[in-house]
């Protein structure tokens, strides 16, 4: 069973094996390997392990990247803009409904990914003809969703920091209003949305916290044993671990969790 390494290619960052050969190859280093579309840069980004027995390798890593590799990568950025423009110039000629976002040649430029977002199914036969023909190589057009267009292009999030799927998020895990509801957040969309117009990733963070600390507080609306008495609580903070009470005469104190279950414990004794 042959020795593998996961690897990120393209801007999209698709995941595959890649047989690492004789190669010593470490954490985000920049490889040079075959797949199925043809020659592709990528970078490490699982250590290696065995390949599981009927699990077909996708790609085979050639080498690590050389310094003649970098100038051809740059030489690529400039032959993805120009693709790019020509394809936009196109998209309009034929009045399709997509936003083109990015267009990147593989490695060996026998290839030509075309990404775009799009809410209805778009008819390309004759664009990839024609653009086949213009750029002289394979034309994969690839529809992606809104999240991954943000991914794609990048931006700066309300908290002022690089967005998240730009940086450090590998996969986009579901994220739910009940979610913000469990955090008591509030439940205006504007404000819970990201660049994507999705709700924010970052909202799945701190859920299971806030779930498992909500288990140790009572809920809004029930009535409490404290230090100073029976009152009623009006609202918990989940991240100082504390409680608010009325004691019905609009005299309102915080209590900390710990002195509520305290209580909790001498009313169970005193029966």
């Amino acid at each position: 069973m042959p020795m593998v390494i996961g690897v990120v290619l393209r801007k999209i960052k698709d995941r595959i094996y890649a047989d690492a050969g004789h190669f010593d190859l470490k954490l985000k280093d920049k490889i040079i390997l075959e797949t199925e579309h043809g020659v592709e840069v990528g970078t490490v980004c699982e250590k290696e392990k065995v390949m599981q027995e009927g699990k077909d390798l996708i790609g085979k890593v050639l080498r690590k990247i050389t310094e003649e590799d970098k100038k051809k990568l740059a030489a690529n950025k400039i032959k993805n803009l120009k693709a790019k423009n020509i394809v936009l110039q196109k998209t309009i000629k034929y009045k399709l409904n997509m936003k083109l976002i990015c267009v990147q040649y593989t490695f060996d430029r026998s290839k030509l990914f075309v990404y775009y977002t799009s809410e209805t199914r778009v008819d390309f036969r004759e664009l990839v003809k024609d653009l086949g023909h213009i750029l002289r190589t394979r034309i994969q057009m690839v529809q992606i969703g809104v999240r991954d267009e943000s991914k794609l292009v990048g931006g700066i999030g309300i908290c002022g920091r690089v967005l998240c799927c730009q940086t450090f998020l590998k996969d986009f895990n579901s994220v739910t209003i009940d979610m913000a509801k469990e955090q008591c957040l509030s439940l205006n969309t504007a404000k819970l949305s990201g660049l994507c117009g999705r709700l924010m990733c970052c909202i799945s963070y701190e859920n299971d916290v806030y779930r498992a600390v909500k288990k140790e507080l009572p809920e809004i609306g029930t009535t409490v044993l404290t230090p100073e008495g029976r009152a009623k609580v009006t609202a918990i903070d989940c991240i100082m671990e504390k409680v608010t009470v009325d004691f019905g005469d609009k005299s309102f104190k915080v209590f900390t969790a710990k002195q509520i279950n305290e209580m909790k414990g001498i009313k169970r004794e005193s029966k």
